[in-house]
């Protein structure tokens, strides 16, 4: 059975407080409408549609790499309306899952377990709350039986005290949906066509509903403010640093441990405290990622070791250089290619840079050594003694 996916991400997220399209707030480094494409990638539908409004035009360039059909729903009259908008680009035959731009850590195993379940009836994503509030309310009958969904607003004292909710995410039968998202109405708390609705047209036209429960609440947790944002993230992380864990990797403390891109790595890696990765990057074989103090704009290039270092505001060591046991000041510069060398054979020295000194590609500072303020090293220098201020060493 061919399958279509519709992600709704046109909302504005005003409680975001932000000039961004909500669906662009990152976690882990990534948009989560990244994460939600991504993750319907792997489903192998026969096409993404992505509803967008609010912020189109940012939506569109930051993933424009990503192989979806946009569709524009110029007014946000309800997540049944935004699925209308996308009801001409889906075949009559086959299925069709909806998502959500803003539900960012949906996997594809509780996906795969909704599809299963479905068939070729109505699939719900369902959720057990202890604090359901702000949801729909999964209704039923007396044999147990699925009815509808009535959304919190439009509940009932009894109604609200039910803790199944729904989550939003949908799996619905095509040949069904011109029908049932044309009956839809607006007369409800918030005056907008909700999808949700589509499960009581389900019941009268005696279509199967099953209810799927999520694994996991935060699987289908959406994302609404930025205390919810930052949860996420931990909860990202957490999943990040076990993965890593699980394969052999040693982090100090998982808990203080930030991957905002991907991270490939040999065996007897171990990564110290408040270390963060972003974009892809790649460490062999026993490798040990140091402690480091790195102030605000500071800028570590490429092939950069910092260990055991402190580096102050707006400083750059921007290419091929290894500062151990250092301390650098503010506003300073090291060349490409600078080493200190720290060790004499036996014991660990310290190197002392102040700010504003210019360190010339090629030098070697042989601790333990001090640089002033405003001093400049030419280049190739090997440095063995103190360096006054504002000198040209």
């Amino acid at each position: 059975m061919t399958l279509n996916i519709i992600i709704l991400a046109a909302g504005k997220g005003t409680r975001m407080y932000s000039r961004q399209p909500k669906v662009l707030h990152p976690i882990g480094g990534k948009p989560m409408l990244a994460h939600v494409i991504q993750t319907a990638q792997t489903l192998a539908p026969q096409a993404i549609h992505v509803v967008i409004g609010h912020g189109k035009e940012q939506v569109q360039q930051q993933l424009a790499a990503a192989n979806v059909n946009w569709v524009e729903q110029t007014e946000q009259l309800g997540t049944g309306h935004a699925v209308q908008t996308a009801l001409p680009h889906l075949p009559q035959d086959g299925r069709t899952l909806v998502l959500y731009g803003d539900v960012p850590l949906i996997d594809a195993a509780n996906l795969h377990a909704l599809l299963d379940a479905a068939g070729e009836g109505v699939g719900i994503l369902t959720d057990i709350m202890d604090n359901p509030a702000g949801y729909g309310r999964i209704i039923r009958n007396e044999r147990g039986q699925v009815v509808k969904i009535v959304e919190e607003k439009d509940a009932t004292a009894a109604q609200k005290a039910i803790r199944e909710v729904n989550t939003g995410i949908f799996v619905l039968p095509n040949r069904h949906l011109a029908n049932w998202l044309g009956a839809l109405q607006s007369n409800n708390a918030q005056g907008e066509y909700y999808l949700t609705d589509v499960v009581a047209l389900a019941v009268r036209d005696g279509v199967a509903i099953t209810p799927q429960p999520v694994s996991a609440h935060h699987l289908a947790a959406g994302v609404n403010n930025k205390m919810q944002l930052a949860e996420l993230e931990r909860i990202f992380q957490q999943t990040q640093a076990q993965r890593l864990l699980q394969n052999g990797v040693t982090l100090l403390d998982p808990s203080r441990f930030d991957l905002r891109g991907s991270l490939k790595h040999g065996q007897d890696v171990q990564i110290d405290v408040n270390c963060v990765f972003t974009g892809d990057c790649e460490l062999g074989d026993n490798i040990t990622i140091p402690q480091a103090v790195l102030a605000d704009e500071v800028h570590i290039g490429n092939f950069v070791e910092v260990k055991n270092s402190q580096i102050g505001r707006g400083s750059k060591a921007n290419h091929l250089s290894y500062i151990g046991d250092t301390t650098i000041g503010e506003q300073t510069n090291i060349g490409a290619g600078t080493i200190t060398a720290n060790y004499d054979g036996v014991n660990k020295h310290k190197t002392t840079i102040g700010n504003q000194v210019r360190i010339g590609s090629n030098s070697v500072l042989v601790a333990p050594v001090t640089i002033g303020d405003k001093a400049t090293t030419g280049a190739g220098s090997v440095i063995t003694k103190n360096c006054a201020c504002g000198c040209l060493v």
